[in-house]
């Protein structure tokens, strides 16, 4: 976690309105991730290898529709869950870290769905990492089940059980609970907390308002309203209102959790 928070000023917001997205990613993350922890170049590499199989070339796009309401399209990875971005990302950062430190870790997942097969996508074949997903039987779609269960790759353990994800999250936190445990075994998780995750999915909300805000030069500048359909509210997690200076925040955001 950081020990603080960045403030941005009207001059930053100006040159990052007109990145790709990649290029966005890659400015929030130097942010906190400094050269002595990953070299600029280095830190550029990674997140170039991390969007390098997504689908479209601007790895994330806006569609404008009608009336001013424009949808942000976060499915362009792997596995078409919003997830593949942030994970792919910690991922790369994940085993930049490791192979420095010839170290290697199981990472463990319980998943709705989504999750598992994204973070699945994000390490397999990684020869520092494996990773033991828990997918709940009878709750997932046939391809989310399909994506997780059909990677053949000695570093990929997947296995069904019975219950719900909120159930099945209990034992996983009683795991991790046992300390002396977790470090004897090297375990880590990635789920919808973990800082390098939240980081990444800052680059969403940034995007989304540069491309739909008119201006930058409103004082104060001009609202947005973001509608985000969640079911724990992780995306919600990364609002970046938090390293804007509070001058320069929008005068009102209002937000709608919609259930899914």
């Amino acid at each position: 976690m950081p020990e603080e928070l960045p403030q941005l000023g009207r001059e930053t917001l100006h040159e990052w309105s007109t990145l790709s997205y990649p290029s966005l990613v890659k400015e929030l993350c130097s942010l906190f991730i400094g050269p002595e922890l990953i070299p600029r170049d280095d830190l550029n590499d990674l997140i170039d290898r991390a969007f390098s199989r997504f689908r479209h070339r601007e790895v994330v796009h806006l569609s404008r529709l009608r009336n001013g309401l424009n949808v942000l399209e976060l499915w362009h990875g792997v596995t078409y869950a919003f997830k593949d971005l942030s994970l792919c990302c910690t991922a790369q950062f994940l085993q930049y870290f490791l192979e420095k430190r010839k170290r290697h870790i199981t990472v463990v997942v319980g998943t709705s769905g989504d999750t598992g097969s994204a973070a699945i996508e994000s390490v397999q074949g990684a020869k520092n990492v494996d990773i033991i997903v828990l997918l709940p039987k009878g709750h997932c779609t046939k391809i989310q089940e399909l994506q997780m269960t059909t990677v053949l790759r000695e570093n990929v353990h997947v296995f069904g059980v019975e219950g719900n994800s909120d159930e099945l999250d209990e034992p996983i936190k009683t795991v991790f609970a046992d300390v002396a445990f977790v470090k004897k075994h090297n375990l880590m998780s990635l789920n919808s907390i973990n800082w390098s995750r939240v980081l990444v999915q800052i680059a969403h909300h940034f995007f989304a308002y540069f491309r739909c805000a008119p201006s930058l030069d409103m004082h104060p500048l001009s609202p947005v309203e973001v509608v985000v359909p969640t079911g724990a509210a992780g995306n919600l997690a990364a609002l970046p209102a938090v390293v804007w200076l509070p001058p320069l925040q929008p005068s009102s955001r209002r937000l709608c959790g919609l259930p899914g």
